[in-house]
């Protein structure tokens, strides 16, 4: 099968790990890449703070040691999505991707992320200071519109294509949806007749049935999967593997899912720090816990659960996560 080119980059396989901020860290997107997706991205990175200085913002930035790096910057201004660009760029970055999607009211509301889709003028000042100021390849993810009285990806994918950007991810819903209802696959086809650069679809993505029915409808050349990927950072891997070969992987199990949820849990505190990391892993050990039992697992006992998501002791939660989710056996893959 014909590979995706970014640029003079190839993607490994056609399942790509969403920017998801809180969620596609350094740990996670560690995790993501060894299991083979066929590219991460990392969390929004915010243009202005990070050229000047925010130590938060620029970690944000760190590449994940496997794959290829790419940085997605959000911004309002086309002076600091320059520089950030250009900075990020020089720090190694194979790839900058412009976030216009992200509907989030706190960032909407300084007149970034998808916001911009009400302003396509603008949106496009932003976009070409971006391409200008790098020698490497430069992405856009956006939304479908702002609402449904203002579906105009197409118009804007296109003239970001002809801006020299070199792949577009479509979420299929409007800002105003968030993350409400079905993502409308069929809807971003439209942007797929409107360009050339590969698209990638987005939104709904949760295993390899879904992947399948995304780029039929779409007509996508790749999957990007999201919130699928909460307690499963393997998912994308595996629907990768399985849109290449056809071959169905099976999902980590027993020992191997509780020394990869500990080897997360670890990762987390190691960077974040013990007391910040402890509480930033609880809501991955709960996805886990979904993840489990969904894929045929039994509920974790409510008092040890209690105690897993709540102590403030790394060990008594290594020890508990190690113990549970090494006696978990699942059913089923992706």
């Amino acid at each position: 099968m014909k590979s995706i080119k970014i640029g003079p980059h190839s993607l490994k396989n056609r399942a790509v790990l969403a920017p998801m901020s809180g969620v596609s860290d350094l740990p996670f997107r560690r995790l993501a890449a060894r299991f083979g997706a066929g590219m991460v991205v990392s969390e929004m990175v915010a243009s202005e703070s990070f050229v000047k200085g925010d130590a938060e913002t620029q970690m944000r930035a760190e590449a994940q040691d496997g794959g290829l790096h790419v940085v997605q910057l959000a911004g309002r201004e086309a002076r600091w999505m320059g520089e950030a660009a250009k900075v990020i760029a020089g720090l190694g970055a194979d790839i900058i991707d412009i976030n216009m999607g992200c509907p989030a009211k706190k960032v909407t509301s300084g007149y970034s992320g998808s916001a911009l889709m009400r302003d396509l003028d603008h949106a496009l000042t932003l976009i070409e200071a971006t391409v200008e100021a790098v020698d490497v390849p430069v992405t856009l993810k956006m939304r479908l519109g702002w609402d449904d009285t203002s579906i105009n990806a197409p118009e804007l994918a296109r003239r970001a294509e002809a801006a020299g950007v070199q792949l577009i991810t479509v979420h299929g819903r409007t800002r105003c949806q968030f993350y409400k209802g079905t993502a409308d696959w069929n809807a971003i086809a439209a942007v797929k007749s409107e360009i050339s650069v590969p698209l990638i679809a987005n939104g709904d993505c949760t295993g390899i049935e879904s992947a399948d029915a995304m780029l039929a409808a779409s007509g996508a050349d790749a999957v990007m999967i999201g919130r699928g990927a909460y307690g499963r950072p393997w998912l994308p891997g595996l629907v990768g593997h399985y849109l290449e070969t056809g071959e169905i992987l099976s999902a980590p199990q027993g020992n191997a899912l509780g020394e990869l949820v500990v080897e997360h849990y670890e990762a987390i505190l190691g960077l974040y720090g013990v007391l910040p990391g402890v509480r930033i892993a609880r809501k991955h050990l709960g996805w886990y816990l979904d993840t489990s039992i969904e894929q045929g697992g039994l509920d974790m006992p409510a008092g040890l659960k209690k105690t897993m998501m709540t102590s403030n002791q790394p060990d008594e939660v290594v020890r508990i996560a190690a113990d549970w989710f090494s006696s978990c056996n699942t059913r089923t893959a992706a």
